[in-house]
């Protein structure tokens, strides 16, 4: 009996840890089960928010997925599970009105052969890195792959990185260590330069000057560290890839520890934005175009300037004046392009923020309010546009430029030079509304926008369109009949005075055609005919003519507030060391828009020796723009500061824009030994050779440049390259062209007529010349005559000095050289073998009318010739023209 009491007291105890234990058993059971049932996922290293259900590449940055680590899930207590990629059908790369979301550091932009999330582009927060956080390695994996994109009307070739163009936007904070992997998969070489970083020359990015080019099929690694902080952006710098999609934001952020933190600025939610423009032309073609004084852009653009708009626009003697000082029409920008781009596209949307940091929401994903602001971070990744800045809420606060910070600037607008950038912060002022951010192209012919906000769309006045006959008019008054520009008696610099500003009807009121009455409220802006104010080069300025940095400063011409570089200060004391010694360097940026020759002191790239420089010392350059386009200019490597009058506060910067006649100093302390491209960004101008290498005294060979000459042969390769351009003329009384191949100082041209019978014969001419002089007006050359032609008997050909010809058959040799006139008459002397001499004046592509040009010539052995062509389509047209010798004929013209 006891030992039964004894078995119950027993069992009654230990059941309640039976239970417990069973219960647990269970549990872990269960857990298991979970656990064994749970699909493997995969990750990137670098993005741990991407996720995968099964192994490949991360769509951010190419990098190869690895599996996550298991994770238990409670049945009882459901939690929100983390985001995972959506592969979405891909979105037309036309679509213009997209609204955009994101919650990732890259903004998503416009993909090409990899679909991105385009329903999640938000505003991201500020990285906040917390103080005595140890240095790490950020490593991306960067893909370079051909692509067709549907930017403009038709689909074309393009370069993509990581299925995206722009490509990929890199993050770092100060402190990391950057380890890029740039994986060649183009069947040509390709490079990648990261603009405005401070890094080993090795690393700069630029083929055969700190490295050989990436060749294909193979992988390039750069690695530096992040020892700065700011908006900067990178691209290619092989050829002119970076005109098809080659170019990226690279954002480097502050530590939170860093003394230089302000708050209410570098908190604020950010956006990073690359600005782009898109042409369906190849780049090459459009290289090509340029350097043979096309007119077609100017057609396209509708800014042809001829003389039957002139005569309409009561600009007839304007126009004269024009060509009587051997310019061709106004221009503002270069190239003629089908799209401008944000991040991409042409239209899109941010709505919210995804910054838990900036308002405390769990969430971390909520709409715009009212009062709320965000800063952009800006940079201009055209090849050759600047974008004038302009926001439907307001006013825009600059905070930062060129990576650096100044001190906040409060604009209207401004515009950002090509390779530019520049932060600025905008507020959201409304609710339920989405404020236009419109970035236009300079010559105003299309622009692109981005909503901030959510709701109905408020847009801002589009600019309005150039006045291009008082911009000639002004360029009259500028130009001296040598081609040296005078600036009358105007200290130009930084940007404070834009000689375009008669051109701007914001500013200085619409155009008037002559002859009209003056519109009430219309200013009289006959003063801007600078021509008027010197009868010649010698003459005195008339009492009251004289012109002053006031007419041209539009900040004191308007309540338009418009940023100028003397606007900047930097919030730190920027002055180098005063101890250094000090290297003064002045160049010109001189250039000829007609042949498309852009140079330094008259001297491209191939041209000069690199100019040495030693470390230690502080190097100042003086930059004077002689030429009649504005000239980004960039120095690798450095930053340098603008001397603005903000004295030991003078703002640092890596591009300088220098507008027609200004001259503006920089200077910077020599620290990084190396080769150091400067250079104009805009990218054409720098293929045909405006630059400069400062090379460091003193240096260590470049181990990835194993072959120095050849590198240098190859370098110098891109501003002496030739350009070809031909012309045919198919007529019903013959048939007549020419082909010409041109660099920046040769020239070689044939030119041929070919009757359908044996009396009209047939006749060819080459030439081969060298152009002199900075304006390239006057040309020696070499040449070939050779023709044929059936005679009667007893015939004879006798030109205007009594010479005579009784052969059939002609071939001989010449020397002779030709002059370009006023009015752009190009004038030649030609003396032949056979001792006969003959002077030829011609004239060809009078424009007109938009589309009809006139050619004209005569030579003293009696043969002329005029003629007229419509201009249908780039490379076709129809002709009718008179010849001495042929007759007159209509045809077809065929050019290239």
């Amino acid at each position: 009996m006891k030992s039964t009491i004894l078995l119950i007291v027993f069992l009654t105890l230990i059941s309640p840890f039976v239970r417990a234990e069973n219960k647990n058993d269970r549990s872990i059971s269960k857990k298991l089960e979970i656990l064994q049932t749970q699909p493997t996922t995969y990750t990137c290293p670098m993005h741990p928010e991407i996720h995968a259900n099964k192994p490949g590449k991360c769509l951010k940055c190419g990098m190869d997925l690895i599996k996550e680590k298991a994770k238990s899930v409670k049945k009882s207590v459901p939690k929100k599970q983390a985001p995972k990629a959506v592969v979405k059908k891909a979105v037309p790369a036309k679509a213009t009105d997209i609204n955009t979301k994101a919650t990732s550091d890259d903004l998503d932009q416009n993909h090409t052969n990899v679909p991105a999330d385009n329903s999640k582009l938000k505003a991201e927060p500020a990285k906040r890195i917390v103080k005595n956080t140890p240095p790490r390695t950020v490593r991306y994996d960067l893909y370079v792959r051909d692509t067709i994109v549907t930017f403009g009307d038709t689909p074309k070739r393009a370069i993509a990185v990581n299925g995206q163009i722009p490509m990929p936007t890199l993050t770092f904070t100060e402190g990391d260590i950057a380890e890029i992997y740039v994986h060649n998969e183009l069947n040509e070489d390709t490079s990648l330069h990261w603009h405005g970083l401070f890094l080993p020359n090795k690393e700069d990015g630029v083929p055969n000057l700190t490295q050989m080019p990436i060749k294909p099929k193979t992988t390039h690694k750069y690695t530096f560290p992040i020892i700065q902080h700011g908006t900067h952006w990178y691209h290619s710098h092989t050829g002119l890839q970076e005109q098809i999609g080659m170019y990226g934001s690279f954002v480097m952020n502050k530590r939170n520890e860093d003394p230089t933190f302000r708050a209410g600025i570098d908190d604020l939610p950010t956006v990073p934005i690359i600005l782009s423009e898109w042409t369906d032309l190849k780049p090459e073609n459009v290289h090509r175009m340029l350097h043979n004084a096309t007119d077609w852009f100017a057609i396209q653009k509708g800014t042809t300037q001829s003389y039957s708009e002139a005569i309409k626009a009561g600009h007839f003697k304007t126009k004269v004046a024009n060509e009587w000082k051997r310019m061709n029409a106004m221009d503002v920008s270069d190239v003629y392009y089908n799209k401008f781009l944000i991040n991409g596209k042409n239209e899109s949307k941010i709505d919210g923020v995804s910054s838990p940091l900036s308002f405390g929401e769990e969430s971390g994903v909520r709409k715009f309010k009212a009062g709320d602001k965000v800063r952009l971070r800006i940079s201009n990744g055209g090849a050759s546009t600047y974008f004038w800045l302009n926001y439907a809420g307001g006013k825009i606060t600059v905070v930062a430029s060129d990576g650096n910070d100044v001190e906040p600037v409060e604009v209207d607008r401004l515009i950002v030079a090509v390779s530019e950038t520049y932060d600025v912060v905008v507020k959201i002022p409304a609710d339920k509304t989405a404020f236009e951010f419109l970035v236009t192209s300079e010559d105003r012919t299309k622009s692109a926008s981005l909503y901030l906000g959510d709701g109905i769309k408020q847009l801002i006045a589009p600019l309005p369109k150039l006045k291009y006959f008082e911009g000639m008019k002004m360029m009259n008054g500028m130009m001296k009949m040598n081609g040296d520009l005078d600036d009358m008696g105007m200290k130009m610099s930084l940007n404070q005075m834009d000689m375009n500003v008669v051109m701007y009807p914001e500013i200085t009121g619409p155009a008037t055609i002559k002859g009209e009455a003056q519109k009430e409220g219309e200013m009289d802006h006959s003063s801007h005919d600078m021509g008027k104010m010197k009868m010649d080069d010698s003459s005195p300025k008339k009492e009251g003519m004289k012109m002053t940095e006031a007419d041209y400063n539009s900040n004191e011409l308007s309540e338009i507030t418009t940023l100028n570089y003397a606007m900047l200060k930097s919030p730190t004391k920027t002055t180098l060391p005063k101890d250094a010694p000090v290297k003064e360097l002045r160049f010109e940026l001189s250039g000829n828009m007609n042949r498309y020759v852009w140079s330094l002191d008259n001297k491209v790239v191939s041209e000069t020796d690199k100019i040495l420089i030693k470390k230690g010392e502080n190097v100042r350059i003086v930059l004077f723009n002689g030429s009649m386009m504005r000239h980004p200019m960039h120095l690798h490597g450095h930053d340098f500061r603008v001397l603005n009058g903000k004295e030991e506060y003078a703002p640092l910067k890596n591009i300088i824009d220098i507008m027609p006649m200004e001259t503006d100093t920089i200077e910077f302390n020599a620290n990084v030994k190396g080769d150091w491209f400067f250079h104009c960004h805009i990218l054409y101008h720098m293929m045909a050779g405006m630059g400069r290498v400062f090379s460091y005294e003193n240096q260590e060979p470049n181990p990835l440049i194993p072959n120095p000459k050849l590198a240098q042969r190859k370098l110098f390769a891109d501003d002496r390259a030739f350009h070809v351009m031909a012309e045919n003329d198919f007529a019903t009384n013959g048939n007549d062209g020419m082909l010409m191949i041109q660099n920046t100082r040769w020239s070689i041209g044939t030119e041929w007529r070919l009757g359908y019978t044996k009396h009209h014969g047939y006749e060819t001419e080459t030439h081969i010349g060298r152009y002199i002089g900075k304006m390239q007006w006057l040309m020696p050359f070499i040449g070939f005559d050779w023709r044929y032609r059936k005679m009667e008997m007893g015939e004879m050909e006798e030109n205007l000095f009594g010479q005579t010809n009784t052969k059939d058959n002609r071939a001989v040799f010449s020397a002779g050289v030709e002059y370009t006139l006023p009015m752009l008459i190009k004038a030649q002397a030609e003396v032949y073998t056979d001792g006969n001499f003959r002077l030829q004046f011609e004239r060809m592509d009078i424009p007109v009318s938009k589309r009809l040009r006139m050619n004209l010539m005569w030579n003293t052995d009696n043969e002329y010739m005029a003629g007229l062509r419509y201009i249908v389509k780039r490379n076709f047209g129809i002709t009718t023209h008179y010849d001495s010798d042929m007759g007159m004929g209509f045809g077809l013209s065929l050019n290239y």
